[in-house]
C-alpha cells in the first residue's frame, strides 16, 4: 500500500510508519521538517507540491495538531483549534483536486469529545458529547472532516484514548512519577481512564484501513477503562515501589501552572468502549491494563 501520514513525525506517526514498512507499504511523510527521503515538507495550511503524494495513494492520515499539552491561554487555545482545521481543510483542497484520490481518509480525533463520566461507558453510538473548550474543538475537528463527502474516499475519525507506549505519550511520564513515590491516585482517583497499548492503536488502524464496513467515528482505544486510582496501584506493582504520595487537587492546580499544562488531562474521567471495533471482530492484543503494563515494562 501506499501510505500518506500528514504530521507523521511525532508519537503516533512514527510508530504507525514503523509498523506499516514492517509490512513492505510505502510511508510518506508529510512534515514541516523534512530530513529524509520519504519525508515532504508541508505547512499544513497550504496546498504544495506534497499534493502530489496523494494521487494514488490508498491511505491518507492526518495526525496534525498542536499538542493539548500546554496552559489554555487564548494564544494556544487559537494554535490547538487552527492547526487541526487548517490541516483539514487543506488537505480536503487537496483531495479534491486528486485524479486518483485516496481510498481512506483517517483523520485524528479525541475520545475527549465526550464528557466527564465515571459511570456510564460511552460508545460511538450512545456517547454524550458536551460543550467545553476541549470537546467543541474534537467537534468542530469531526464537523469539518464530515462536511465534504467524496465517494471514492471512505472517512473515519480516529476517537483516540491515551496511547501507551515507551517511546512517547503518557506512560513515560507516568512511571517516572511513580518511581519517584508519587505515584498515587490524582484528585478523587475515581476518573476513569481509558487507554489503548501502541501496537494494538496501529493494529486498529490497519483493520480500519483493511474493513471497508468501517466508516464514520471509531473509538480507538482498549475494551477495558480502569479508574485512575486502579492504574496507579497497579503501576505501583508492577514496578515493586511500596508507596505513592496522592495528589489532591489543588497541588494538581499549581503543579499544572509550574509544569505549563491542565490539571483536565489528568482529572478528566474518560470512560470509553470501542464497540465499532469490537463488533467487527478486532482482537486487541493487550485489553486490560496489567497486561499493557507488563509488556511495556519488559521492552
Amino acid at each position: 500500500m501506499k501510505i500518506i501520514i500528514a504530521g507523521g513525525a511525532g508519537f503516533l506517526g512514527d510508530n504507525l510508519e514503523k509498523y506499516f514498512t514492517g509490512k513492505g507499504d510505502q510511508v510518506l511523510i508529510l512534515t514541516r521538517k523534512p530530513k529524509r527521503k520519504n519525508e515532504l515538507y508541508w505547512n499544513a495550511k497550504t496546498v504544495g507540491e506534497w499534493r502530489n503524494s496523494l494521487e494514488k495513494a490508498d491511505v491518507l492520515i492526518n495526525l496534525t495538531g498542536k499538542s493539548v499539552d500546554c496552559r489554555y491561554t487564548e494564544k494556544n487555545k487559537r494554535e490547538i483549534y487552527s492547526s487541526r482545521i487548517d490541516s483539514t481543510q487543506v488537505l480536503q483542497e487537496a483531495v479534491n483536486n486528486c485524479l486518483d484520490k485516496p481510498k481512506i481518509w483517517l483523520n485524528a480525533s479525541s475520545a475527549t469529545i465526550y464528557v466527564h463520566s465515571e459511570k456510564h461507558l460511552n460508545t460511538e453510538e450512545n456517547g454524550v458529547i458536551g460543550d467545553d473548550f476541549s470537546m467543541n474543538i474534537c467537534k468542530s475537528w469531526e464537523e469539518k472532516f464530515f462536511t465534504v463527502k467524496n465517494e471514492e474516499t471512505r472517512k473515519v475519525a480516529l476517537r483516540t484514548s491515551i496511547v501507551m507506549g515507551n517511546n512517547g505519550g503518557a506512560f513515560p511520564k507516568l512511571k517516572l512519577i511513580t518511581k519517584l513515590g508519587l505515584g498515587g491516585k490524582q484528585g478523587r482517583g475515581q476518573q476513569m481512564v481509558s487507554w489503548i497499548h501502541i501496537d494494538d492503536f496501529c493494529k486498529a488502524v490497519e483493520w480500519i484501513i483493511n474493513n471497508e464496513n468501517i466508516q464514520g467515528a471509531v473509538n480507538v482505544t482498549a475494551p477495558n477503562p480502569v479508574s485512575n486510582e486502579e492504574m496507579m496501584r497497579k503501576l505501583r506493582k508492577q514496578l515493586n515501589i511500596p508507596f505513592g504520595l496522592n495528589a489532591p487537587v489543588w497541588q494538581l492546580e499549581i503543579a499544572s501552572i509550574l509544569l505549563k499544562t491542565e490539571t483536565e488531562l489528568l482529572l478528566k474521567s474518560r470512560n470509553v468502549y470501542p464497540e465499532k471495533l469490537s463488533k467487527t471482530g478486532f482482537e486487541f492484543s493487550y485489553p486490560g491494563i496489567d497486561e499493557t503494563i507488563d509488556h511495556l515494562l519488559k521492552t
